[in-house]
């Protein structure tokens, strides 16, 4: 099995909107204006593209909150998701 790209959804207190950020990079893949718009609707599949990824979504402390995998079918079998 190939390696997913790895992303990571953070509060940009800056610009006070949520980026979508692959990691490695600098600038945002995606900008979406609240969480719930990032993590509703397929809106973060969408933005990852057809190659799918893993998304780490963090709190806006910087905590953590979930993970998710794009195709729900590249998700690893042994993860508790």
């Amino acid at each position: 099995m190939t390696k997913l790209p790895k992303f990571t959804l953070t509060h940009n207190e800056k610009k006070d909107r949520w980026d979508l950020t692959k990691d490695g990079s600098s600038r945002p893949t995606a900008s979406f204006g609240t969480k719930s718009e990032a993590t509703k609707g397929g809106a973060l599949e969408k933005a990852v593209g057809k190659d799918g990824g893993s998304v780490k979504i963090q709190k806006v402390d910087g905590q953590f909150q979930e993970e998710r995998t794009y195709p729900r079918t590249a998700d690893p079998k042994k993860s508790r998701g």
